[in-house]
């Protein structure tokens, strides 16, 4: 089942985000990733949440989004986002409750 990333991120120095971006991309289509949404304009319809950068990735499943996120592999790149940004990320596995 597939698990998404979330990551709402503030981005603080735009220039060495980049490369963050040059790095951090190869590591998600090395973890059969991709993504669905990079950066696009958010309206908000409901709540106070003011989303800033809006990343959304898919991966084939849970362990996999998990390892992307935590590996000691990618975390020195993981460390420059952290560096010249702020960011809440979460993982959500692709399942449909439609029990109530």
């Amino acid at each position: 089942m597939a698990a998404y990333v979330i990551v709402d991120i503030e981005v603080h120095n735009p220039e060495n985000y980049k490369d963050y971006l040059t790095k951090i991309t190869p590591t998600v289509f090395a973890c059969n990733g991709r993504y669905l949404v990079r950066g696009a304009n958010a309206e908000v319809v409901s709540g106070n949440w003011q989303p800033k950068r809006l990343v959304v990735m898919e991966f084939p499943d849970l362990a996999t989004a998990n390892h992307w996120a935590t590996c000691a592999e990618y975390a020195p790149i993981h460390a420059l986002r952290t560096a010249n940004a702020t960011a809440n990320m979460i993982i959500v596995e692709g399942s449909v409750d439609y029990t109530g």
